[in-house]
């Protein structure tokens, strides 16, 4: 992101961002054996708001940690912007990681002691850019989210919205490509998610971001492009019967 990010129409971006081709996750849990994802195929194109849902365990976050670059699939190619994710090592996803992804969490994760600003500058202190670059880009980004006036507030002193738009903040500071949001809504009241969800509205369609959000709540996938349901490590159009 440059001082300010500029919009994108997403109409002009219609190329695959992310393609994900036979990809299994399996995990252990004592001496069974888990299949999470079981050959999942997915292709999100660039400036898609696509919402994932399905119960609790089945490969939800697996899936968004995976497109993250923060877990590695035990077969199968993920692809994004060109790069096959499964070839790069730990540094380079690191590297990469902080360039195109951007997170938010159902829990802001933001540290108690530094302020907003602080919390939402942190991803940059890995660029090596300059500390007056890094404050423009901060206000920037808490403008971005209607905070500007919150900056030097310590998470304390926000509300539950707040501090979940100071985590969005945090997220975009970077200009990422993709936004990944695992249940950005499931910690606030009705008002206070309906706030946050205009605000990923906003920064999918007249910023052009690629948003892939895990919810539970279908009043929140509604307000995405497209809604698919896990079933039993797969994806589909409908929810499991």
């Amino acid at each position: 992101m440059s001082t300010e990010m500029k919009p994108i129409p997403v109409n002009a971006q219609d190329e695959t961002l992310v393609r994900v081709q036979g990809v299994t996750r399996t995990y252990r849990r004592g001496g069974e054996e888990i299949i999470v994802l079981n050959g999942l195929t997915l292709e999100v194109p660039r400036g898609d708001f696509l919402a994932l849902m399905g119960p609790s365990g089945s490969g939800k976050t697996t899936l968004l940690n995976l497109i993250g670059g923060i877990d590695r699939p035990d077969s199968g190619t993920i692809e994004f912007g060109g790069k096959h994710l499964e070839k790069m090592n730990d540094s380079e996803l690191a590297r990469w990681r902080s360039r195109h992804v951007g997170f938010i969490f159902q829990m802001h994760h933001l540290l108690p002691m530094l302020t907003a600003a602080g919390n939402v500058e942190l991803p940059l202190l890995l660029t090596g850019l300059p500390a007056n670059e890094r404050r423009k880009r901060t206000a920037a980004a808490l403008k971005l989210v209607g905070l500007e006036d919150r900056a030097r507030h310590k998470p304390a002193e926000l509300s539950g919205g707040q501090e979940q738009r100071v985590g969005i903040a945090r997220a975009i500071v970077a200009d990422p490509d993709i936004l990944l949001c695992d249940e950005p809504t499931g910690d606030l009241d009705r008002r206070s998610g309906d706030a946050v969800l205009d605000l990923l509205q906003t920064l999918n369609r007249d910023y052009g971001k690629t948003v892939m959000m895990v919810t539970h709540d279908p009043h929140a996938a509604a307000r995405a492009d497209r809604t698919l349901y896990f079933n039993r490590g797969v994806l589909a159009l409908e929810p499991e019967t």
